[in-house]
């Protein structure tokens, strides 16, 4: 797919991040070099190789690097702090980390000491962790001063070892099929730890051009988005999703209003997709009235585009229902404006996807009208949950029961109405209660804490704690 691409497109941008310009052909050769370099490290067909940068070329590259020889991507959760890195890491076997060296107040290299003392005393290239017992090795971008860190610009280069060429790296890649794991996809469940959804390299490229052809993304389309590569959004709808048309993809570290705002205008961007708060927060930035985004015309994102495409009554928005376990969308309105008579819909079944509706008391399968969980089965489904057994995540007819609550009309369109579960669902992040809650109890000051979910304009829902405080302790909000 990314040699086509390449030769399709050439010198096009695909990737507009941060002041670095990454063309389709330049993403070939540069995966390709890091690609051979990874090989020479001891990765292969397989190997669970953790990436854990924001989004930018970093990302982008590792990515292409795994999946071109058959190695397993796992993309970390940037927010993460020591004990959710280190559970991710361990949880997926991950052998090989390429990682920023820092982003904001994270020093990544500190958090795995943190999770992971014995690796300050380590060998670079030979970790031996009894907490992450598969880890071999680190590569940081950035620089470091950690001896068992090796660096991510060396790696880059290439491969020293001459054999490791071009046509080497065909006939590795030539051994990929489209049934091999591309990806474990970690998200938080409804209780918990965070499960890893296990996709194909067939149900990724499949699903996401699908996508992209149902959003009628063009070569001249210039998309940016804010949703992370590390979550199955920003990824399969964003990344991929523009990629497959031969368009560019306008990608920041982190948002700022203000500065997204200049990056819109200058690079003339012409859809912006993303979350309700990233709308709302760049349109009441005071620099909003003075900037020329004309060129929007497509998107999710109120207030930025016209109202025929995306009207300010979010029930008559352009709509979605997907998850993770799904590879995103499972059905999907179009790009759109909803008529009055669709108010509040969420589409039909994308191609290749079928659903039920199940009563989750008895088991019966239910009829048009009539409410009860969501099951979904087709080919872009995952293959399984990681270190899960088939018949913990599958009915025995190959439905997954996804915890989402709905019906279907006499029309097969969707109306959602909930989750099942107690997950709060928080700027685009799923936020599971009970893991708030152990890191809260965790504190010395804190007996007992209790989480929910409270609305909020902005993000959708807040995640709100009521604490009770250790007898002679006086917590606040800041500690």
């Amino acid at each position: 797919c990314l040699r086509r691409l390449a030769a399709r497109h050439g010198a096009r941008e695909l990737l507009v991040a941060d002041g670095q310009r990454l063309s389709f052909a330049e993403a070939d050769a540069r995966s390709a070099r890091l690609a051979r370099a990874l090989l020479e490290a001891g990765a292969g067909k397989g190997t669970r190789i953790g990436l854990c940068f924001p989004n930018g070329v970093e990302w982008v590259l590792g990515w292409l690097a795994a999946a071109r020889i058959g190695a397993i991507a796992v993309p970390i959760n940037t927010f993460f702090r020591a004990r959710e890195m280190a559970w991710v890491l361990a949880h997926a076997d991950v052998s090989i980390l390429l990682t920023a060296s820092r982003l904001l107040d994270h020093d990544y290299a500190a958090q795995l000491e943190e999770a992971a003392p014995e690796l300050a005393g380590a060998r670079p290239g030979a970790l031996r962790s009894p907490a992450l017992p598969h880890l071999r090795a680190v590569f940081a971008w950035g620089g470091t001063s950690r001896p068992w860190v090796q660096a991510g610009e060396a790696l880059a280069e290439g491969p020293r070892d001459a054999a490791l060429d071009d046509a080497f790296l065909r006939a590795v890649e030539a051994a990929v099929a489209p049934v091999d794991p591309m990806l474990v996809l970690y998200s938080s469940g409804s209780t918990g730890d965070p499960k890893g959804a296990v996709h194909t390299h067939g149900s990724v490229l499949r699903h996401s051009r699908r996508l992209s052809a149902l959003r009628g993304v063009k070569a001249d389309d210039r998309v940016w988005s804010p949703m992370p590569f590390f979550w199955v959004g920003g990824l399969v709808f964003s990344l991929l999703g523009t990629m497959h048309a031969g368009a560019c993809l306008l990608a920041e570290a982190g948002f700022e209003p203000g500065r997204t705002l200049a990056l819109l205008e200058a690079e003339r961007a012409t859809a912006a997709i993303g979350w309700p708060h990233f709308g709302k927060a760049l349109v009441e930035h005071p620099e909003f009235a003075t900037r020329d985004l004309s060129a929007l015309r497509a998107g999710n994102l109120p207030g930025l585009l016209p109202a025929s495409v995306c009207p300010a009554d979010p029930e008559l928005r352009p709509n979605g229902l997907g998850m993770t376990e799904t590879c995103g969308p499972h059905t999907y309105t179009g790009e759109q404006a909803l008529p009055e008579s669709l108010r509040g819909s969420f589409g039909r079944a994308m191609p290749g996807v079928e659903h039920r509706i199940v009563d989750p008391e008895t088991g019966a399968v239910l009829g048009p009208g009539e409410a009860g969980e969501i099951h979904v089965r087709g080919d872009s489904l995952m293959q399984g949950l990681y270190k899960k057994e088939r018949h913990e995540v599958f009915t025995p007819d190959g439905f997954y029961p996804t915890g989402d609550l709905g019906f279907f009309s006499t029309e097969a369109i969707l109306y959602f109405q909930g989750r099942s579960g107690e997950m709060i669902k928080s700027g685009g992040a799923n936020v599971t209660p009970s893991e708030v809650e152990s890191v809260l109890a965790a504190l010395p000051e804190v007996k007992e804490a209790f989480v929910v979910g409270v609305a909020d304009a902005r993000r959708g829902e807040a995640v709100a704690a009521a604490v009770v405080p250790e007898p002679g302790t006086a917590p606040t909000e800041a500690t």
